[in-house]
């Protein structure tokens, strides 16, 4: 529901107050949105970004463009979770979704269902979709048509694409690993993000994919996900990339692509990984990676380099 800007600050003076429409990412916030600034790292979609309003520290305020409001704090996640919370009331606790129920063939005529599944108010799943023994389908998810959903799954907060295959033992949509450390409390961080999962992906058994934070966690076209990946919130991975199994991204990193991830490999956060890129397995990817590279090691390292390096 929208609130005026007024009412979710104290002790700041405001020198516009309007109606906030949704909290939303510098890259993609508008003049009624309220956005966040809080790394050096994202100077640049701090110049350009149209948002209303920026949660931000006293010395970053100097990159945001003139008619963002800037409200300046100490600790802007912090101040963000107070805001989200007073915004998205339950989004700080992945409540379960007791809506759900075993689904009807008036409302689904071209979708085959398992046993003991169970679908929630206004989900909606496209043609000739199969969805295999004791899955659950949250509110207001949207599947596409000719996807495969195997059994024990459960989706929530995502848009899935049309030719979609997720076997058995996935679990999509769910709240992220969100805390900020104060003292000796952790304070949860709410997530209101979706998964959104494009076209012709394929996401192999027992893999993991966090809904986003603020921003959406992202599946490009045409992407494998071999078992038991893990995909932080917010993290993007591109199209036609293939990664193998157990690998991990952590919160906020983007993969380009075409890109190749061996085994076991970790990926850190907030990093850019460019198109064509090949990661050896049991790589450990601590910076920025360009398009074009082959790397291998921890820190990962240009192949050659670590191929001489292990003689």
């Amino acid at each position: 529901e929208n609130i005026k800007l007024n009412s979710l600050f104290s002790g700041i003076n405001l020198t516009n107050n309007y109606i906030i429409n949704a909290v939303r990412p510098l890259h993609n916030a508008k003049k009624n949105d309220l956005s966040f600034f809080d790394s050096i790292k994202y100077k640049t979609e701090a110049e350009n970004t149209k948002a209303g309003t920026c949660i931000t520290l006293d010395q970053y305020s100097k990159f945001l463009p003139k008619n963002t409001q800037k409200i300046i704090v100490k600790n802007v996640l912090l101040e963000l979770a107070k805001v989200l919370k007073k915004l998205y009331p339950t989004a700080a606790d992945d409540y379960p979704d007791y809506s759900s129920k075993k689904p009807t063939k008036n409302k689904y005529r071209t979708v085959k269902f398992g046993n003991n599944v169970l679908v929630g108010k206004n989900v909606k799943i496209g043609k000739n979709t199969l969805i295999g023994n004791n899955s659950i389908i949250e509110k207001s998810v949207e599947i596409g048509s000719d996807c495969i959903i195997g059994s024990n799954v459960i989706i929530k907060n995502s848009i899935v694409g049309d030719r979609v295959v997720i076997q058995d033992g996935c679990k999509i949509g769910q709240k992220g690993f969100g805390f900020i450390p104060i003292k000796n409390k952790n304070i949860k961080f709410p997530h209101i993000g979706k998964v959104i999962i494009y076209d012709d992906v394929e996401i192999s058994c027992g893999c993991t994919i966090d809904r986003g934070s603020v921003d959406d966690t992202c599946i490009g076209k045409n992407t494998y996900l071999d078992n038991q990946v893990h995909i932080a919130h917010n993290v993007k991975i591109g199209d036609n990339c293939m990664i193998a199994g157990q690998v991990g991204f952590a919160g906020s990193s983007t993969l380009g692509n075409n890109v190749m991830i061996g085994g076991q490999a970790g990926i850190s956060g907030h990093l850019k990984v460019g198109n064509n890129v090949q990661i050896g397995g049991g790589s450990g990817v601590i910076k920025d990676i360009p398009d074009n590279s082959k790397v291998m090691g921890y820190p990962a390292k240009d192949l050659k380099r670590f191929i001489k390096e292990n003689k």
